[in-house]
């Protein structure tokens, strides 16, 4: 493992076209758990110039079923979205919340899907799909996430935060980020270059409202990244292809599940090539992704090591897990083989099975909108959400290794 190097990540605001299309579609997947903690939602989103189009498989007592809707569902959904968009930010022209037309193409789930999917008899519920999920969690930041990541994301996040307050008035939704950190002793040692690009309101390209802009995000970077990091190394690319007015679904087509590495970890760990928005948590494409965080992420609050990746692998229909990996990357206190077997011992995971995965981390909630902007991990878990950044296993994983 590389201790000197440059590395970067990138994220892109809740206003970015596919963000949108995220949000839109994990507004509709809490809709469905808020009727039904059973429902099976995979809803992809298509956003463009004033146009929303919800396509995929549904099942939800009291809402979808026998393939007939319940009266007034298709408004509570059409509604979702509206709410969604608007909650966002988008008033414009090109994509406004009220002026879009908007398409529901959902429908009932396959029942071959179904029938491998379910519990019945003495078979417990299997996986979703076949797939590999991968956690990732490193001792960079105070949340256990890679720093390149954690910075572009709330950098992104503050400026949202302005631009809802009123405090940035110039700035519109979409928004790109990306830092670039120079490591030494494999820590963070200085930002060598910072990228944003910001949609911005009419005139902020040139003279003194261009300056104003920039010095604006120059000083939240300053305010999120610490000071140590930024000296006259820094080279700043703000706006650096000029105009940026046109943006959101307007200029770009937008669809759920294509920032996948925003969404985990800005490419410092594999990835298993599934996305997390709009499925309900019996997809192990996300639940597996999620307890292969919290269980890293715990592995790292123990101080067992301080990086870690873990792979979890399924098949559909099949509930037990067919492969558990574990990598700490020469960083462990432990042999990683011993971590693993740490890990299958302790019995409130319920043998990392979906059903098991979702009763510990209490996933059949309404909880995901959230996620869908400005990453799915190291985020602070409050209530019901984010129960995946808990590090509540550590003291069973130091039992168990003892």
């Amino acid at each position: 493992m590389r201790s000197n190097y440059l590395f970067t990540s990138e994220s892109v605001s809740e206003g970015h076209p596919d963000k949108v299309a995220d949000q839109i579609s994990d507004a509709i997947v809490d809709l469905f758990l808020s009727k039904d903690p059973e429902a099976r939602i995979a809803c992809e989103t298509l956003t463009t110039t004033q146009l929303v189009v919800l396509a995929g498989e549904i099942r939800c007592k009291g809402v979808y079923e026998n393939g007939q809707w319940a009266p007034g569902a298709q408004e509570e959904i059409e509604k979702a979205v509206r709410d969604t968009v608007k909650r966002i930010g988008y008033e414009q022209d090109g994509f406004h919340w009220e002026k879009l037309r908007f398409e529901n193409n959902l429908h009932a789930q396959s029942a071959h899907i179904a029938q491998g999917v379910d519990a019945s008899g003495n078979k417990d519920e299997g996986a979703g799909d076949q797939g590999i999920m991968f956690g990732f969690a490193c001792d960079e930041t105070p949340d256990l996430m890679p720093a390149t990541l954690d910075y572009s994301h709330k950098i992104l996040a503050k400026m949202a935060a302005d631009r809802h307050s009123g405090a940035a008035p110039f700035l519109e939704p979409d928004a790109k980020s990306q830092v670039t950190l120079r490591f030494e002793n494999g820590k963070p040692a200085a930002a060598t270059a910072i990228v944003v690009s910001t949609q911005h309101a009419p005139g902020y390209d040139q003279g003194e409202k261009e300056a104003e802009l920039k010095n604006y995000v120059k000083g939240i970077v300053a305010e999120i990244l610490p000071a140590h990091l930024l000296s006259n190394e820094t080279v700043y690319h703000i706006n650096p292809t000029g105009s940026f007015e046109i943006g959101g679904p307007d200029g770009d087509a937008g669809l759920t599940g294509r920032k996948i590495i925003v969404d985990t970890y800005g490419g410092a760990s594999p990835h298993g090539g599934g996305a997390f928005s709009g499925k309900d948590p019996t997809k192990v494409d996300r639940s597996a992704a999620y307890i292969t965080r919290y269980l890293a992420k715990n592995i790292v609050a123990a101080g067992l090591a301080r990086r870690c990746t873990i792979q979890l692998a399924y098949a559909i229909g099949v509930s037990e897990p067919l492969s558990l990996y574990v990598d700490t990357h020469g960083t462990g206190t432990v042999d990683d083989a011993k971590i693993e077997d740490a890990i299958r011992s302790i019995k409130e995971l319920g043998g990392l099975t979906p059903r098991g995965i979702r009763t510990h981390l209490s996933l059949n909630k309404p909880i995901y909108r959230p996620t869908a902007a400005y990453g799915h991990f190291g985020r602070k878990p409050e209530g019901d959400f984010f129960p995946w950044e808990r590090t509540d296993l550590v003291e069973k994983l130091k039992a168990a290794i003892a």
